[in-house]
Parts: C-alpha cells; sequence; structure tokens
C-alpha cells in the first residue's frame, strides 16, 4: 500500500500540487491497512481510520483524500473498493466575507502611510501592498512572491501561483503609476534584493508579520471586528472579486463571459470557485433570483 502511495504521490507533485497534509493522511492511511494486512482499499476500513479524527470536518478530509486516492488506484486495478462520496455528509461553510468599501480601503492606505519610522520604506511598502492588493485582487501569496522584473510593460507576471500555475495580469494605469512611484521610492532606499516587497532592512515581506501589520492598520483606520471576528486581509481579493461582478455588463450572455474572464484574472482553476462570490453580490443574486422566477412563470430567463 505505501508503495502505491508514494507513486500517487508523484504523479499528483509532477502535475503541480504540493500535497503535504495529503501526505501525511495517505501515508497515516498505508499503515492502518498494513496492520490489517490489507493490500487493497476498503470501504469499511476507509471509514474506520477516517472516523479516528476529531471533527467532522476532519473526518471528511480524511475520508475525502483516500477516496481521491482509491478513484487514482482503481483505474489499473479495480479490486480496490471506491468508498461512497461524503460518507459523513459534511459540508464546508464558507465565512461571509467583509465587502471592503473604497473609504474603507483609502482608510487603510493612509493608515500604512503613518507607520513608523516616517523616514523608512515600511509606510510606502504597505501602502502600494494593500493598494495592489485591492485594484488587482491578486492572493497575498502571490504579492509577496513578486520580484521587480515581474512588473512589464504587459502587466504583472505571477510565477508562483496556486497549483504552480503562471499568468500575466494586466494593470490599469493608476495601479502602474502606483507601483512605479514604489519602486523609485524603493531604488532611493538602495536596497539590492530582487524582491518586489521588501521591508527597511531589505529582506522580502512574510505572511505572518504582514498579517499582524494589517491588524494594526485595521485598528489605525477604524475598522472593527464584526461577529466577534477582524476583517481579513484576503478579503481584500473578495472585494475587488464583488466589484468586478457588479460592474457586469448587462445581458446575461455578457455576464456569463464576465464571468468567465473574471476567473481567468484571479487565477481560478475552476470556474466554481469564481461562482461562490455572487453570494457576496447582492445585486447579482437578485437579477439572478428574477430570472429564475420568469422561467418558472414560463417566460425566458
Amino acid at each position: 500500500m505505501m508503495t502505491a502511495v508514494e507513486a500517487y504521490l508523484a504523479v499528483r507533485r509532477a502535475a503541480g500540487f504540493t500535497l503535504n497534509n495529503p501526505e501525511c493522511l495517505l501515508r497515516s492511511f498505508a499503515r492502518f491497512a498494513t496492520e490489517r494486512q490489507q493490500t487493497h482499499i476498503r470501504t469499511a476500513t476507509v471509514i474506520e481510520w477516517a472516523s479516528l479524527a476529531a471533527s467532522v470536518a476532519q473526518r471528511h478530509t480524511r475520508y475525502q483524500t483516500v477516496y481521491r486516492f482509491a478513484q487514482y488506484l482503481r483505474l489499473e486495478d479495480p479490486q480496490h473498493d471506491l468508498p461512497p462520496t461524503n460518507h459523513f455528509g459534511y459540508r464546508k461553510r464558507r465565512r461571509v466575507p467583509h465587502i471592503y468599501s473604497r473609504e474603507e480601503i483609502a482608510d487603510l492606505v493612509r493608515a500604512a502611510l503613518r507607520l513608523p519610522p516616517a523616514d523608512g520604506l515600511q509606510p510606502q511598502t504597505y501602502a502600494a501592498l494593500i493598494s495592489l492588493l485591492a485594484a488587482t485582487g491578486l492572493r497575498i501569496s502571490e504579492a509577496l512572491h513578486l520580484r521587480v522584473p515581474d512588473f512589464t510593460a504587459n502587466g504583472l507576471l505571477i510565477r508562483s501561483a496556486k497549483f504552480q500555475k503562471t499568468r500575466l495580469v494586466p494593470l490599469h494605469d493608476t495601479a502602474v503609476t502606483g507601483l512605479g512611484r514604489y519602486l523609485k521610492q524603493r531604488q532611493a532606499k538602495h536596497l539590492g534584493g530582487d524582491y518586489l516587497f521588501v521591508s527597511d532592512d531589505d529582506q522580502p515581506l512574510v505572511y505572518w508579520k504582514v498579517h499582524h501589520v494589517f491588524r494594526t492598520l485595521l485598528k489605525a483606520a477604524g475598522l472593527k471586528p464584526q461577529g466577534g471576528r477582524w476583517p481579513r486581509l484576503h478579503e481584500l481579493r473578495h472585494t475587488f472579486a464583488v466589484r468586478a461582478l457588479e460592474a457586469s455588463p448587462t445581458g446575461r450572455q455578457r455576464i456569463g463571459q464576465h464571468m468567465l474572464a473574471l476567473a481567468t484574472y484571479l487565477g481560478h482553476v475552476n470556474i466554481y470557485a469564481t461562482y461562490w462570490y455572487l453570494e457576496t453580490t447582492p445585486e447579482l443574486l437578485r437579477d439572478i433570483a428574477d430570472s429564475a422566477e420568469r422561467l418558472l412563470q414560463g417566460g425566458r430567463p
């Protein structure tokens, strides 16, 4: 069983997946099955092993990891069981994101410009980072991995994207101007590294520190927790997507085309990930509901 696990992981990694958590889970399952002298996946064993997790969500993750592994193995050996899908009946509930207003984003940028030291690069770095995330919807990991040469005449070249996909992100003229101004400020400090966003000691920004500084900026900008939870940095990406959908041109077919273009721009592998943003776009949800009602009444959608 362990040999099959290693072969499966090698194939998936070759396709661009990192698989840190699935690797641990599959090796654990392989040991569990081997202790029972099983060389093939058996549904009862999968359920028993997955049930050892503490929560329904964890049990679901364990179960689905082996389920995908079983799908792969059965392509060559049908003696493996294919467990029924979603045995534990788990349904992921996404946290409703905070959609930043334009005023809130402007307040965050102004708060960043007030960061200490006043004569250092940090204020300009965080102001430029927040502005870029709001203007492009980049993942924070993508922004932090940007190198200076990735800022091209045609846009930003995103090399360290999710699933190891590379894409070109066009920039609005205002974003080009803003990044260009930041680069001049960066060059004036005589910093030698090639990461785009760096600290005053010429080191690339790291996520944990950015997260900490962002919490400080939220407080300085007057934003407060909602339902006991602070707005998140990643929700600048949600905000970008929602505003883009709200700006969709009229006409059902053109909105569909706009959705596809947005999925490509955001770097989504599956367009269903983009459809989720409709849940936080009341205007488009209302449009969809009206169309569904007309369809049910015998009219055109």
